[in-house]
């Protein structure tokens, strides 16, 4: 991919439906583009194909570049009779419409557990992103896990593959060729070493993407860049200098903020390299 960072970062469409985020991207220069295909007018429910054509045609006439990120609510880790199976069927249809679309990647989640059915919940989050990971290889589609938010230990609930130790044991048991890494790194900023300590620990040749938004380090937020802790230069440092080429998208805010959040961006990864060179 380009080394052109202006290119690389996407965002989220915004506005009543797809195809008018689509219109306002190609407007702002934006290329790469997530949606979420649970509600309203782009639920999986209001796909024809004639709607599917049609996006994909103005995809190409714009150089825009699809991405789904599926709901992290829906518990990856369910095991329940008929949930279970529910959770199968709901990734199979975002990536049989990822696939109808020509997405770049499909973003899925670990799953959710409470502190008394935590083997059990680990053990049903390995089987059903296993099947996943196969099912995207084989219709030719870029599944993507994303590493998601600590909670306080006094939390009821709480998010699974936050960790690079949780991290780990899904990178041993399924192969990158299958699924690859939604690298959230506002996530990582809420834990002892930040991303340094995730790049340290698994390099950056499975990130598929970045996610970023801003935080204070102390609980999840989804602030403007500029507005938390996040040290974006040594961000855009790291993994550039690591050698990542893939896109950014913006995680934060309404239109008008993810315009500036952009520039604010540019600046510090303009910032990066220069210290990388002086």
């Amino acid at each position: 991919m380009s080394d052109d960072l202006n290119y690389r970062l996407g965002t989220g469409p915004g506005g009543p439906n797809l195809e008018d985020g689509l219109r306002w991207a190609a407007e702002q220069d934006f290329h790469f583009l997530d949606f979420n295909a649970d509600h309203g007018a782009n639920a999986l429910s209001t796909w024809t194909p004639e709607r599917i054509r049609s996006v994909r045609e103005y995809c190409e006439q714009h150089d825009l570049h699809l991405g789904i990120h599926t709901l992290s609510g829906v518990n990856v880790a369910e095991f329940s009779p008929y949930m279970s199976e529910a959770v199968d069927a709901y990734i199979r249809a975002n990536v049989d419409l990822g696939r109808e679309l020509g997405v770049h990647h499909v973003i899925t989640h670990a799953g959710l557990h409470q502190s008394s059915e935590l083997e059990q919940r680990k053990a049903a989050s390995f089987s059903h992103l296993s099947q996943a990971a196969e099912y995207a290889q084989r219709a030719g589609v870029t599944l993507l896990l994303e590493n998601l938010n600590v909670e306080p230990p006094e939390a009821e609930v709480h998010y699974m593959g936050h960790s690079i130790e949780e991290l780990s044991e899904y990178w041993e048991k399924i192969p990158a060729s299958g699924l690859g890494w939604a690298f959230s790194a506002n996530h990582m900023h809420l834990l002892p070493g930040d991303f340094d300590a995730f790049i340290d620990a698994f390099g950056v040749s499975r990130i598929g993407l970045v996610l970023v938004a801003d935080n204070r380090g102390r609980y999840e937020e989804h602030l403007l860049p500029g507005q938390g802790t996040m040290d974006f230069t040594r961000l855009f440092g790291r993994l550039e200098g690591d050698g990542y080429r893939g896109p950014y998208m913006l995680t934060f805010g309404n239109r008008d903020q993810k315009l500036a959040g952009r520039q604010y961006l540019l600046e510090k990864a303009t910032a990066a390299r220069a210290a990388s060179t002086s």
